[in-house]
């Protein structure tokens, strides 16, 4: 019975540790505390060096739960991750995740080995393992503080924090296995680089694609769906690790892949791996938190910072700046990004590999991780917003999006139900502008069910449901966020080539001579650009209109501002691929042909 009764006792102290950080979050995101921090505080607090006493040195069971935690959070990034829009930056984001991890712990490596009194391939190990910037704790901390940042800058992080940690691990795992036998060779080690990329591309892309077959073709019980995809990411990285490839590109590649496909239940499933991820990041940090002792702690806390600030301050720099000089990034861009190289529970997990295959100074390399990590969650979490202000890469906050309900609908995966609350200052009440690809379909006023018909006109507080495809139920929300004031129109701009976006058609057509529908006559140009648009519109979005071409020159509370004209005889001929941008659109096809994106 007393062993049941401790298996009772540790059940409980385990989920009250785990509500404890839950709670906690509340006072952390009030006051602006990293998150992340609070959970491994509570973790300290608990063991048995704090108040709880709780005596926990099971590196075991923290490497299995940090294992399944990491490949949960990978697969909801890669879930999450638009391939459209990390298209573009997939080779300066590749480039970091691999150069620069690899120029990361190059650049720690000689610090820690001074400071730290180690050889040089202990040295390497440390490196590694606070090389790599952590995906939750990165998007966490910019979506906990409001930023929203250039989207070049914002899809770069996402797509170098979601793919370095593969790399990193393999890395981490070479320089254990080397000090573990002693021997090993540059051949060696570019072969098990490439069989584990190779095998894990291969793992994830053909995993997602069959977890994507399933969810369509199988008809499982209402409310599975979410667990099915859950539990297939976890065999896809099972069955990588077991074949000695990178299970965690594998899952991260198979989430990219569901993510970008119809699928049934959709939002179910990122509901809910919305939770399963928060809560394995929760375990994960408490009982990363539980294997801290503040007293070993005291021994190598100065050079841990020193590393720490080296890291921060000298190699991560150093390693962005020369893995994006042969790409468009001006020198504020760069400095950002070197500055969000936030480290958080991958740094730490990589740091019990060495604890759980018994190498000499195991301590030594989890401690260094742990100051690492708080360091930079006090230092870049709480510096995050202002910095990205200061270097003018954070774009002006936008009203905050609309609360949006997404239904899917049995038995057809190309429309689902979307709703809206109707506000009074919205695009949609005050210009009644809806997309041509979504339609309306009932709305809810005072408890009642109304058709269109019967709602219109449509009233604020109104609850309105619409048909649009899932790929675009996001673009919906533009229609129903509050408009920003609009400029008056300069009455310059309507000249040859370049107009107002608050002109209408009717004048456009006025004066160019372009044919159009009397519907339409008395749209504005803006209007006509959220109509015909799958998204928000951005500078350089074109659309034709009879024989011209309108191209989106200034945008201007999320709306275009000033359009310019492309008339027939005006149009260049389209200038001869380089080499370089062939090859790019090659790859680009190659990948979505694989990948059935």
């Amino acid at each position: 019975m007393a062993s049941l009764d401790q298996v009772s006792i540790a059940i409980l102290l385990g989920a009250v540790l785990v509500m404890a950080g839950i709670l906690s979050s509340l006072l952390a995101l009030r006051f602006g505390a990293p998150l992340l921090l609070v959970f491994l505080f509570i973790g300290m607090l608990a063991g048995d060096s704090g108040p709880g006493q709780v005596r926990f040195d099971d590196v075991r069971s923290t490497y299995l739960v940090g294992s399944v935690a990491l490949a949960l959070i990978l697969f909801d990034g890669g879930l999450r991750t638009r391939f459209q829009s990390i298209r573009a930056v997939l080779a300066p984001s590749m480039v970091l995740a691999t150069i620069g991890v690899l120029l990361t712990a190059l650049i720690t490596a000689p610090i820690a080995k001074y400071v730290l009194d180690l050889n040089w391939t202990e040295a390497l190990l440390v490196g590694a393992v606070v090389a790599s910037t952590d995906a939750a704790a990165v998007f966490l901390l910019v979506h906990a503080q409001g930023l929203r940042l250039r989207p070049r800058v914002g899809a770069t992080l996402e797509a170098e924090s979601g793919t370095n940690d593969p790399f990193a691990v393999f890395l981490t795992l070479m320089l254990v296995e080397l000090i573990s036998i002693g021997e090993s060779s540059a051949l060696h080690v570019a072969l098990e680089f490439t069989r584990e990329l190779v095998l894990g591309t291969i793992v994830g892309v053909v995993g997602g694609r069959l977890v994507v077959l399933a969810l369509n073709r199988v008809a499982l019980p209402q409310g599975l769906h979410a667990p099915f995809v859950a539990t297939a990411a976890l065999v896809v990285f099972g069955a990588a690790q077991i074949a000695h490839a990178s299970g965690f590109l594998a899952v991260y590649l198979a989430g990219i892949i569901i993510g970008n496909r119809p699928t049934r239940a959709h939002n179910s499933v990122v509901t809910f791996l919305d939770a399963a991820t928060w809560l394995a990041q929760i375990v994960m940090f408490v009982l990363l938190g539980l294997l801290v002792s503040p007293q070993r702690l005291v021994s190598s806390i100065v050079p841990a910072v020193i590393v720490a600030f080296a890291l921060m301050l000298l190699a991560r720099p150093i390693a962005v700046f020369l893995c994006l000089a042969p790409f468009r990034f001006n020198w504020r861009e760069k400095l950002f990004i070197a500055w969000t190289g936030l480290r958080g529970a991958v740094a730490i997990f990589l740091a019990s590999i060495p604890m759980l295959v018994g190498l000499s100074k195991a301590y030594l390399y989890f401690d260094v991780a742990f100051v690492v990590v708080i360091i930079s969650l006090l230092l870049q979490g709480w510096t995050l917003a202002p910095a990205a202000r200061r270097l003018h890469v954070a774009l002006p906050r936008a009203d905050r999006g609309p609360r949006r309900v997404e239904l899917d609908l049995p038995g057809q995966l190309e429309q689902q139900l979307v709703g809206y609350s109707v506000r009074s200052k919205s695009l949609y009440f005050r210009r009644g502008l809806i997309p041509s690809w979504s339609k309306p379909t009932l709305v809810i006023r005072d408890q009642r069910i109304l058709s269109p018909a019967e709602a219109d006109p449509v009233a604020p507080g109104d609850y309105i449901y619409l048909l649009a495809p899932p790929e675009k139920a996001e673009a919906l929300d533009r229609f129903f966020v509050d408009m920003a004031p609009s400029p008056a129109p300069d009455p310059h701009l309507l000249g040859d080539f370049m107009v107002s976006g608050e002109h209408t058609l009717g004048e456009l057509a006025g004066i160019y001579g372009v044919a159009i529908d009397e519907e339409q006559a008395k749209l504005t140009l803006a209007d006509y650009f959220d109509v015909h648009l799958d998204r928000a519109p951005k500078e350089g979005a074109t659309l034709e209109l009879d024989s011209i071409v309108l191209v989106a020159r200034s945008i201007s509370g999320g709306r275009v501002s000033v359009v310019g004209l492309r008339l027939p005889e005006d149009e260049e001929e389209t200038a001869p691929l380089t080499r370089m941008a062939s090859l790019k659109r090659r790859l680009s096809e190659m990948w979505s042909s694989v990948a059935g994106i």
